[in-house]
């Protein structure tokens, strides 16, 4: 943890808000790229942690080309991509393939207490970055790696996107409309779930190093984090011998717990219950529809995919027809579960959404204003500080070298003048 000294001035680097987090005084040292690891860091830095982002000067995180892209005043386009996953951090440059490099990595390290990368594992050790020399350096370090498939096993070293992880952790298998081939999941899940899992490796490091000094290596593999995304597909497998194929937007065992269409959408709509299914019949249709229709009283019965199909399902889409999803919303109120489904534009305006502060606004001079998601994760004492800034390619480079790790001039003349930084 950092002393005052270097709190001081890290604040002066704007490091450490006025308001400091959870984890003011944790110095991260990340080395990452494109999501699964700067998502990570981004997390921790949200949360006070002090997150030196460091990149090569000749080859920065090349999601800072990434859309869409906010033209300046003459200045480079900001990647609002980029921005949004590593708001909050220091920027450094270094190449780590550089002889010089070692003794720049190894001051930061040093004055750190978690180093995050995301390479292929072996690729540290073959830059002499690996964690068995860098906890020499710093035994307090937490070294977490995050990588396709993990530091050990068959898979370890081959190359793996977020596709590769949705492939081989199952989920890939799962997902789409039944009777088709598989559909991947619209979004970097991998990736994600990957950066969501170093960060709570990270925390569970960090408790045991406050109690013995000690530091570890956090391994994250993408795709055993995928794999833990499946629901109940490992344990009906291994229970029952079943393999969950694409089901489109049923639910395996619940009904109705599903989309359905309405007069200007859709909207999910989950009354499986025999309270909510009694409810929504006298909400959405009339007390006729439970009365008139006993058989489906309980959920055994509407669960019979036969009767589903051919009473239960039917008469749900009677129901919302000819209504829009806000009549269908209005109708559910805090009843039955019903919600719309939403574009991103519609999330984006929702009045949830805005009373969590899920979007924030940040200023970037030159550019104007980027909105950005918000934190999921509300704390009353230390709230997240979401709205800073993305820094520009090693933006804080010489201030970091020359006044937290002590560097003079003409090092750092000759670090430049060798591309180290």
């Amino acid at each position: 943890m950092i002393d005052d000294a270097t709190r001081a001035l890290l604040t002066g680097l704007g490091g450490v808000d006025a308001a400091p987090g959870s984890l003011a005084g944790v110095v991260v040292v990340d080395v990452t790229r494109v999501v699964a690891g700067p998502y990570c860091s981004m997390i921790l830095a949200d949360l006070g942690a002090t997150v030196i982002k460091v990149e090569n000067p000749d080859d920065p995180d090349y999601t800072r080309t990434f859309p869409p892209l906010l033209e300046g005043d003459g200045e480079e386009p900001l990647s609002g991509f980029f921005a949004q996953f590593n708001r909050n951090k220091l920027g450094v440059t270094l190449n780590l393939k550089s002889p010089g490099s070692t003794e720049v990595l190894d001051r930061l390290v040093r004055r750190a207490d978690v180093l995050v990368e995301n390479f292929r594992p072996g690729t540290m050790e073959r830059l002499g970055h690996g964690y068995e020399r860098l906890r020499e350096v710093n035994p307090r370090l937490i070294y977490a790696a995050l990588s396709g498939y993990g530091q050990t096993g068959p898979y370890r070293l081959r190359p793996a996107y977020d596709n590769s992880a949705q492939a081989t952790g199952g989920l890939w298998s799962m997902n789409g409309e039944a009777g088709r081939p598989p559909t991947r999941v619209g979004t970097i899940i991998g990736d994600l779930a990957a950066s969501l899992y170093g960060v709570i490796g990270v925390l569970a490091a960090l408790r045991h190093a406050e109690r013995t000094g000690e530091g570890q290596f956090v391994d994250i593999s993408q795709q055993d984090s995928v794999l833990t995304l499946t629901e109940n597909a490992v344990v009906s497998y291994t229970a029952e011998g079943v393999v969950p194929e694409p089901l489109g937007n049923e639910h395996p065992f619940v009904r109705p717990y599903e989309l359905f269409p309405c007069r200007d959408g859709f909207v999910f709509f989950g009354g499986y219950t025999d309270k909510f299914w009694r409810l929504s019949c006298e909400t959405f249709g009339s007390p006729a529809d439970w009365d008139d229709n006993p058989e489906l009283h309980t959920m055994a019965a509407r669960f019979d995919s036969d009767r589903y199909r051919a009473e239960v399902r039917p008469m749900v889409e009677r129901w919302f027809a000819d209504r829009t999803k806000a009549e269908l919303e209005e109708l559910a109120g805090d009843l039955v579960p019903l919600s719309a489904v939403k574009d991103i534009g519609e999330v984006v305006g929702d009045p949830q959404i805005a009373a969590r502060g899920m979007i924030v606004e940040t200023e970037y001079p030159g550019h104007g204003a980027l909105r950005t998601f918000g934190s999921p994760v509300k704390l009353d004492r230390t709230p997240p500080q979401t709205a800073g800034v993305a820094p520009a390619t090693g933006a804080h480079t010489d201030r970091v070298l020359a006044d937290l790790l002590g560097f003079a001039p003409d090092e750092l003349a000759d670090l430049r003048a060798t591309r180290t930084i």
